[in-house]
């Protein structure tokens, strides 16, 4: 009797395990698969996104870790367009947002500062409008924050400040305005990774700069 109720529970736990991974894969594919809807391929670089599958770890241009959780999506320099969906912000396991230097338009949606465990986020060289989210404060993972050589405007949230895990932020080439943080990571970010913004003003003087200055 003991046996049996020992083989009916490895049985149970298996099964949980299966249903668990079965629901987080759907969960992510689903992301992924509205990514895909929103954005035009030319390439056929996203042919292998295929929903009917139990999880997207089987396809190209996505890793995941051992779990079967997404962690990579690498589109950089593909030749995509179209818009990014809010959507994305449900790949909680998401370390790398890879897609740089294709013609990618829209804003940046609020919901990536949900990407708790980001580390990377390269949206450069596209043609990105609207401002950049404050949420993005939220990633106390990220390291890697690119996003230079869009059509971005508005302030540099000081919500960024937070953020101690920053070694590179490059917003130059934008239409950003107001001053520039002195705070935090941005001790140590060079003046030129904010070049090419004609309303950014200098670094932020503590009561004397103010932080909207010249942002409408």
């Amino acid at each position: 009797m003991v046996v049996g109720d020992c083989t009916t529970g490895v049985v149970l736990v298996v099964v949980l395990t299966v249903i668990v991974t079965v629901v987080n894969g759907n969960s992510e594919g689903d992301a992924l698969v509205a990514l895909r809807h929103s954005l035009t391929d030319p390439n056929n670089v996203l042919d292998s996104w295929d929903s009917t599958l139990v999880n997207p770890c089987t396809w190209f241009h996505i890793t995941c870790n051992q779990d079967s959780h997404v962690t990579r999506v690498d589109l950089g320099n593909t030749n995509l367009s179209g818009v990014l969906v809010p959507e994305l912000g449900k790949l909680e396991h998401l370390q790398y947002l890879e897609l740089y230097k294709n013609n990618i338009h829209g804003t940046i949606p609020a919901e990536l500062g949900n990407l708790k465990n980001l580390i990377s986020l390269d949206l450069y060289n596209n043609n990105l409008t609207g401002i950049i989210p404050p949420t993005l404060g939220k990633l106390q993972s990220l390291i890697f924050l690119r996003l230079n050589n869009n059509h971005l405007v508005g302030k540099i949230p000081r919500e960024l400040v937070s953020v101690s895990t920053l070694k590179v932020v490059d917003v130059s080439t934008n239409d950003l305005c107001g001053t520039i943080p002195t705070k935090g990571p941005f001790e140590h970010i060079p003046l030129s990774n904010f070049a090419n913004n004609p309303r950014l003003e200098g670094p932020e003087l503590e009561g004397l700069a103010r932080y909207d200055t010249n942002c409408i």
